[in-house]
């Protein structure tokens, strides 16, 4: 897998209790998926061209809670590519331990200028193969 965000966990993070709040969970993923994007594909011309990633489904299993000053890794794959969805296995681990405090499967969809589901063939499919790991 490959770790492209790092997040140090602040106080700002954590709950009544001291540790990641669920929705911040979310965010670490959100982040990791961005610099995944970012770093594999033109999303400003995928932009000019109408062309957007929306996320449909958010399955996530918290594994262990995560207390204010760790340091974690957060990973993104590819787990399957649909003919009109994409699911992405992401992973958020403690760095130091290389444990797995959370893992998720993200489903989402690309659309066009319309607003209709592209299908992933072609030029689409191309591009989102690029997200996979090497």
């Amino acid at each position: 897998m490959e770790y492209l965000t790092e997040i140090k966990v602040r106080g700002y993070h954590a709950d009544f209790y001291g540790h990641v709040n669920n929705a911040r969970y979310l965010e670490f993923f959100e982040e990791d998926r961005w610099a995944h994007l970012e770093s594999k594909i033109d999303l400003r011309k995928w932009a000019a061209e109408g062309i957007i990633f929306l996320v449909v489904n958010v399955n996530v299993n918290y594994r262990r809670s995560v207390p204010v000053g760790e340091t974690l890794l957060i990973s993104t794959d590819i787990a399957e590519i649909g003919s009109r969805s994409v699911v992405l296995k992401q992973e958020i681990l403690f760095k130091n331990s290389k444990q797995v405090a959370a893992d998720a499967l993200i489903t989402f969809v690309v659309t066009g200028k319309s607003g209709k589901v592209l299908t992933m063939e072609g030029d689409i499919r191309k591009e989102i193969e690029k997200l996979r790991s090497s």
